[in-house]
């Protein structure tokens, strides 16, 4: 009997050969450890799982050990006892964490966004494909809606700032009073800057000021007479111009597609440019722990009383994951009974397990192969429409991702006692929508993001430890309402085919997305933890939704 060698999978791993005991081939690790058995194959099976949550159990690590620190550095004598200058050293590795994150923020959004703009081509997506994309943004936009609501409502911030000041000792400057007609042609001065370079570090803002003061003399302001005792200012302030950028970016990828094979190889530039970025950001969050460990010890040191902010953090957590079951459960299942007259629940009882996946990894990318396949076997959703529309809105549809965003940007403006008036709003609402467009492609995109809503608004970027300290639990809860809105758009799309009968829309459609393997796919990191990759066998996804398990 001639003994084949052994086969190894594509990271190398021996695979068992489906002629040893009549059972189907495992290629992959993690089917392995199950197909060894026994104590060994459950120690593997650990192991795997360790290693694949790694830098997860590392940041969990970090927010534990900064915690243990900071409390007993504060029992010793907290921040007097250390002065300024041993303070300031004491959270130095946390501050160049913050720094490393702001470094990139701007060819995160250039890159990204053009990529993302770009990939969507508006002559071949169709009549249908648009339908599907105004859902993704209108679902986008309601939920950020929702989170900035909530965050109001509930004021997570408000509880600790009124007990310790604002966070870090020292306050945002307060806006000068202006006109609500100023704020909004502010608003659209930055949507479209003069200047693309001054954009990358200024931003247009409108002010006040006394006839008798000396800002006439200001060669970086123009000004014009207010009335008879005041001056109007326009002056370019410090400050990155994201809304600004944002939208060239996009407008300008939409160009570039416009192009056809002219802007191919540009288009791979900066293709090419974001995963380069991408790889960066991955280094930088293998980093994160270490920051995140010495920015919440210090932050620690510096509270006067650390309760309120334990207090402050719950109750941020419990809005987000409020404000996640309220789309998840009442506002996506609406829309679709809306259009569908159909019953949501059932559709999501049919998307169960691509839900407790997304949960369990924490990745939507990750989901994506189990997604198509449930929804299609489960909720009579076509294949050439469910490989269409959930690659897309892996790529556009962030509900999740937004609304966390906005809930955090609005507790680290109630934590630096910052009121938030209705340009700023509208700023943080277009900012979060705008950016899902990239945001898919990001490794860590949605804190990477909040940065980037955070410069838009004038909000201190170092408060983001806060939400960094959390973001491994609320991240999960992100992720199932990003992959239970692509399957609504998903189900919602198959039924405007269905009732509309259109007799291109198959090949059209086709045309766009060629149908997609479900086996084996690389799938793509976790969105809170880029390096950790992980694999599917082949057999991974042959089998049926109910028995996929959920490491």
């Amino acid at each position: 009997m001639v003994v084949d060698p052994p086969k190894t999978d594509t990271k190398g791993v021996m695979a068992v050969d489906p002629t040893a005991n009549g059972a189907p081939a495992l290629g992959s690790g993690e089917d392995q450890g199950a197909k060894a058995g026994g104590c060994c194959g459950s120690w593997d099976q650990v192991r795997r799982c360790l290693r694949a949550n790694l830098l997860v159990l590392l940041t969990v690590a970090a927010v534990v050990a900064g915690v243990v620190i900071g409390l007993g550095v504060s029992a010793s004598g907290g921040a007097e006892a250390l002065g300024p200058a041993r303070l300031i050293a004491f959270g130095f590795p946390g501050e160049l964490l913050l720094r490393l994150l702001k470094m990139i923020i701007l060819p995160l959004v250039v890159c990204s966004l053009i990529g993302g703009a770009a990939s969507l081509d508006p002559s071949a997506l169709g009549r249908v494909g648009a339908w599907a994309l105004l859902f993704f943004m209108l679902t986008t936009l309601l939920a950020s809606a929702l989170g900035v609501g909530l965050a109001l409502a509930l004021k997570p911030g408000v509880a600790f700032t009124a007990n310790n000041g604002t966070i870090g000792g020292t306050s945002v400057p307060k806006a000068p009073t202006k006109e609500v007609l100023d704020s909004f042609l502010d608003l659209v001065r930055n949507i479209f800057p003069s200047n693309l370079v001054s954009a990358a570090f200024r931003t247009y803002a409108t002010s006040y000021a006394s006839k008798t003061s000396e800002t006439k003399q200001t060669t970086s302001c123009s000004w014009r007479e207010y009335n008879a005792t005041m001056i109007q200012l326009g002056c370019e302030e410090e400050g990155m111009n994201i809304l600004g950028l944002v939208v060239f970016a996009i407008v300008f990828g939409v160009a570039l597609r416009k192009l056809g094979p002219e802007g191919e190889l540009l288009i791979r530039f900066f293709n090419s440019f974001n995963d380069a970025t991408m790889v960066l950001v991955s280094w930088i969050m293998w980093y994160a722990p270490v920051g995140i460990l010495f920015l919440v010890a210090r932050k620690i040191v510096e509270m006067e009383d650390v309760r309120q902010v334990f207090i402050g953090l719950g109750k941020y957590i419990l809005c987000c994951l409020l404000g996640h079951a309220i789309h998840g459960l009442l506002v996506l299942p609406l829309i679709y009974f809306i259009f569908t007259r159909k019953n949501p629940y059932r559709f999501l009882w049919g998307i169960m397990t691509p839900l407790a996946t997304a949960f369990g990894t924490s990745s939507s990318s990750a989901t994506l192969p189990l997604m198509m396949k449930c929804v299609e076997e489960k909720n009579g959703v076509s294949k050439h429409i469910s490989r269409f529309i959930l690659p897309i809105g892996a790529t556009v549809n962030m509900d999740g991702a937004a609304l966390f965003q906005c809930v955090a940007a609005v507790f680290i403006a109630q934590l630096n006692g910052v009121s938030l008036d209705f340009v700023k709003i509208i700023t943080i609402l277009v900012t979060a929508t705008a950016s899902s467009v990239g945001a898919a492609g990001i490794p860590a995109g949605g804190v990477l993001t909040l940065s980037i809503i955070l410069e838009a608004v004038g909000l201190p970027v170092k408060d983001i430890t806060w939400v960094l300290a959390v973001d491994w639990l609320v991240d999960r809860s992100c992720t199932i309402i990003n992959v239970e809105g692509d399957a609504f758009g998903a189900g919602l799309l198959q039924s405007y085919v269905d009732r509309t009968k259109t007799p291109s829309s198959e090949p059209e459609l086709i045309h766009v997305k060629n149908e997609m393997p479900l086996s084996p796919l690389p799938l793509a990191p976790e969105e809170g933890n880029p390096l950790l990759k992980q694999y599917r066998g082949p057999a991974g996804d042959a089998a049926t939704c109910e028995k996929e398990s959920v490491m």
